[in-house]
């Protein structure tokens, strides 16, 4: 089981108060919200994060890998 903690943080009131009232707007709590964004915040610090680590894994196999001459060559392999 988890042991909950409180923490209290410094904002300026203009922020608070836009971010209650997008909260209430989605009828979602503050508290779940900050929790989520603390998650998200976690994940995309891990190095290498999982996005990263899936794409060295697959250039490790040859996937997805693109050899070109220049960049409008890859571009144009890209599609973009």
């Amino acid at each position: 089981m988890t042991k909950e903690v409180q923490m209290s943080i410094k904002m300026e009131s203009e922020l608070r108060d836009q971010f209650m009232a997008v909260a209430a707007g989605r009828h979602r709590p503050a508290a779940q919200i900050i929790r989520d964004l603390m998650r998200l915040y976690i994940a995309d610090s891990e190095v290498p994060n999982m996005l990263t680590a899936e794409t060295l894994r697959k250039s490790d196999r040859g996937e997805e890998v693109f050899y070109a001459t220049n960049a409008t060559d890859l571009f144009k392999q890209l599609d973009i």
